[in-house]
């Protein structure tokens, strides 16, 4: 009986190639590829967050190693549709045409998640944005990259950064891996995310969360709200930080070749997360 079903399926799928079809292939739900068309961006995304990097071509507009963070609705994929209908359509992705848009403003710092070196309560920036990547791993469920950051000078030593992002299906939270190698002895490294207008924020032992007001409302108004939160897997000094901009960050101090290993995520109230009770509920139990 086996055989029987076995061949009928090659017959039915043999018969389907014919007819100039192709059967089911599962949909992916995670993407992550550099941008050159765009100004040498690094996008990634699942079914519910999105996020981009700043690559070589955007350097001085800013120079940040800090993650835009696109919001979207949760379902399918978006930023490939994005880049096209920006650069082919002109219809720009700091309008919701939909399903979400980019409402964040970044500017030089550690933007919804990143971490920098931290002298002298000052984020010492990388001095380019990301150069290089290479992508590790991916199927439709989970795609593994690196952006190499180039040394720079950090208090008189030459510090360089490989940051290795997991990004998961199904869930509001990207895994990062950031590791610092260089000539120095120990380093004190801030990983964190940009406070602006804040309505409301929770902080516990090895995790912390906002609820705050979209920064970036150029294009058009905006009337919803924006949770970005951080997640240590242990427990981190928590502080805010007046470095530019402002900050919440978690410090750790690190010897070459040390990771620093936390989990950003983000989500918009016109999503499926409406109050920020239910944001930090989520931050609380991941």
């Amino acid at each position: 009986m086996n055989r029987i079903i076995r061949g009928a399926s090659a017959l039915m799928i043999a018969a389907l190639l014919l007819a100039g079809c192709k059967p089911d292939s599962k949909e992916a739900k995670v993407m992550a590829r550099a941008v050159p068309e765009r100004a040498d961006d690094f996008i990634f995304e699942n079914d519910l967050v999105c996020y981009r990097a700043y690559g070589e071509a955007l350097e001085g507009n800013p120079t940040s190693p800090g993650l835009d963070l696109w919001v979207k609705t949760p379902g399918g994929l978006v930023a490939d549709q994005r880049y096209k209908d920006e650069l082919e359509n002109g219809k720009s992705y700091h309008k919701d045409w939909g399903n979400g848009k980019d409402c964040y403003k970044v500017a030089v710092s550690l933007g919804a998640g990143s971490s920098s070196p931290l002298v002298a309560g000052q984020i010492i920036y990388p001095a380019t944005n990301y150069r290089s990547y290479e992508i590790l791993s991916q199927n439709e469920e989970e795609i593994v990259f690196v952006l190499h950051y180039p040394a720079w000078d950090v208090d008189g030593h030459q510090v360089a950064l490989d940051r290795k992002i997991t990004v998961m299906a199904g869930t509001y939270f990207c895994m990062s891996e950031d590791t610092y190698t260089g000539d120095f002895e120990a380093l004190t490294i801030a990983a964190g995310i940009f406070t602006h207008e804040v309505e409301e924020s929770c902080i516990e032992a090895d995790r912390f969360a906002i609820w705050e007001h979209a920064s970036d409302t150029s294009v058009e108004p905006e009337d919803g709200m924006i949770g970005v939160g951080i997640i240590f897997p242990e427990e981190t000094q928590i502080v805010p930080l007046e470095t530019g901009v402002p900050h919440l960050a978690g410090i750790r101090n690190v010897k070459p070749g040390d990771t620093v290993t936390y989990w950003f995520g983000s989500c918009w109230t016109k999503g499926d997360i409406k109050t920020a009770a239910d944001w930090f509920d989520l931050v609380k139990t991941k």
